[in-house]
């Protein structure tokens, strides 16, 4: 038992003899123990002036426009539009009897992640989706509205892409 004191002892005392201040010392006076100053980098000199005013043609493109202000897109939902739930969107679609789209309750923006798989045309662009009134808004993975659908059936929509393309989803 008294052996096992005496390492323990020995370790703590090896221990606490390693530990010693390694800091810098700046009370020294010594000149050669401060670094040496750098030296200035040259600066070119400074204009300054009023900038011109911005023209009429911007380097910058527009901003996307409303779905309901593009060419071809619906004005306003059909009047046997039956009311939609975002829950009851969730799942496969067919669309067009040609293509799939799968819509999701996965956040994505404003809206809820969605996509396409073998469709033509702005629905090969879709990347979300959202329920606003009785219309369900298609948009592609900036946000922008690229079409909409409404219910006309128990799982059946019909809409257009704002190009016109006609939309006819169903289970």
């Amino acid at each position: 038992m008294q052996l096992r004191y005496a390492v323990t002892g020995l370790v703590v005392t090896l221990a606490l003899a390693g530990c010693q201040r390694t800091a810098y010392d700046y009370s020294s006076n010594s000149p050669s123990a401060a670094p040496a100053p750098l030296t200035a980098q040259p600066v070119p000199s400074v204009q300054g002036g009023q900038l011109p005013p911005p023209s009429g043609s911007s380097q910058f493109p527009a901003a996307p426009a409303s779905a309901s202000s593009m060419p071809g897109a619906q004005p306003a939902v059909a009047a046997n539009a039956l009311d939609v739930t975002k829950e009851s969107m969730v799942g496969s679609w067919r669309v067009n009897g040609s293509c799939d789209m799968f819509l999701t309750l996965t956040n994505l923006g404003s809206g809820s992640r969605g996509g396409t798989r073998g469709c033509v045309g702005e629905l090969t662009a879709m990347g979300s989706w959202e329920v606003a009134g009785k219309q369900v808004l298609l948009k592609d993975r900036s946000g922008n509205a690229i079409g909409s659908v409404y219910k006309t059936a128990d799982n059946r929509f019909q809409g257009q892409t704002n190009t016109g393309q006609p939309i006819s989803l169903s289970r």
